[in-house]
Formats: C-alpha cells, sequence, structure tokens
C-alpha cells in the first residue's frame, strides 16, 4: 500500500501534525509493509499559481496548447495523488477555513481535463476513488452544542476532493486546542482518532 502523507501546519509540534501522524500510524498497523510519500507544506511550501499555469487553465484552447513547462508541477503533484492507495491529510483551520499551502496544492490537482471533467451538471472526477484521512486541528469549536465558529474547511475540502473523484473521505478533528493543556490534548486526539473506520484500508485494491 501506498501512502501519501500531506501536513500544512508551520508549527513542527502543531496538533494537527500529531493527529495525521497518529492516522498513519494506525494504517501502519493495518498494512505494517506500506510505504510513505511525504509533502511537507511548511518544510516545502508549494508556489501559488504562475503565471503561465493561469494561463494554460484560462480556456479549452490554452489547454490543449499550455505555454512551455506550465503544467509540469500540476502533472507531477496529479500523479502523487494517482499513486497513491490511501491520502492523510494534516490541516489546522486557519481563519475558518483551509491555509493557503494547502490552497495552493489543491488549486494545481484540480485540473480541467485532468483529475475532472466538466458537465453541464458539473464537475465529475476522473481519479480513481481512494481513502482520504483528513485530521484537522482548530483552535475555537466548530461542532457540536459549544461550537462558536463557523467550519467552511469540511464542506469545502468534501466538495473539491469529491469533484476529482476522491469521495472515501474521513474527517477527524481535534478542537478547543488553543485552552487544552498537553494531557487534554492527547486525551482529544485519542479520541478523534477512535472514530476512524480502517474497514475501508481492506477494500483498497492492493490489500
Amino acid at each position: 500500500m501506498n501512502i501519501l502523507h500531506i501536513d500544512c501546519s508551520p508549527r513542527p509540534e502543531s496538533q494537527s501534525r500529531q493527529l495525521s501522524a497518529a492516522i498513519v500510524k494506525k494504517l501502519l498497523e493495518v498494512a505494517p509493509g506500506a510505504s510513505i510519500r511525504r509533502r511537507d507544506f511548511a518544510a516545502a511550501p508549494l508556489p501559488h499559481a504562475s503565471s503561465d499555469y493561469a494561463t494554460a487553465l484560462s480556456s479549452p484552447a490554452t489547454l490543449a496548447a499550455p505555454p512551455k513547462g506550465a503544467l509540469e508541477l500540476s502533472e507531477a503533484l496529479i500523479q502523487e495523488v494517482e499513486a497513491a492507495d490511501v491520502i492523510v491529510i494534516g490541516t489546522p483551520m486557519n481563519n475558518l477555513t483551509v491555509p493557503s499551502v494547502f490552497k495552493a496544492w489543491i488549486d494545481q490537482i484540480l485540473r480541467a481535463g485532468r483529475t475532472f471533467m466538466s458537465t453541464p451538471a458539473g464537475k465529475v472526477g476522473m481519479l480513481r476513488d481512494r481513502p482520504v484521512f483528513i485530521g484537522i486541528a482548530s483552535g475555537g469549536v466548530f461542532t457540536g452544542d459549544r461550537a462558536n465558529q463557523p467550519d467552511f474547511l469540511t464542506p469545502y475540502l468534501s466538495v473539491v476532493l469529491g469533484s476529482i473523484g476522491l469521495k472515501t473521505q474521513q474527517f477527524l478533528s481535534v478542537q478547543a486546542t488553543a485552552f487544552l493543556d498537553r494531557d487534554q490534548a492527547t486525551l482529544a486526539r485519542d479520541k478523534a482518532l477512535a472514530a476512524i473506520d480502517l474497514t475501508v484500508i481492506r477494500e483498497v485494491p492492493c490489500l
């Protein structure tokens, strides 16, 4: 099994990093021989869309004949997704949604004619579905009776990942991290992990 492990937080010991690492550990218990491809957007941030890339995506004609090299990064990132049997993402909730370093990745992998088709009914994914585990850390609370802020992260990711064919999604969250001490954070992370459904891993074709 091939795991693509993505982290987005700039903090080395962030709650989202610890949560995504714990998810990977759980996966390795099911598939101990799995290989891991790492993308750390703090250590190696992706550039935001260049002029050439934006030009290439601006019309069907320019997409068919893009500027030289305009799609190279996008293609490399898409091929990483295609090579993965499982994707694990660790991300903080920044200002109610995804951090910009993560958005830069999304903007490169959502590509008309390559990862989705545009139809009168909307985008139709072109990639094979595979499990995606998204570990979220939020300083505030965005679900349940104690919610004190809206959540634009999970519905957004659900739609954008689904639009390219990645529909088997699990969202695991550690919330109110700004108010948790180390022991409380560990308990919150363990509670989040308890909700993980690993049966989807047994359905991965290579297993």
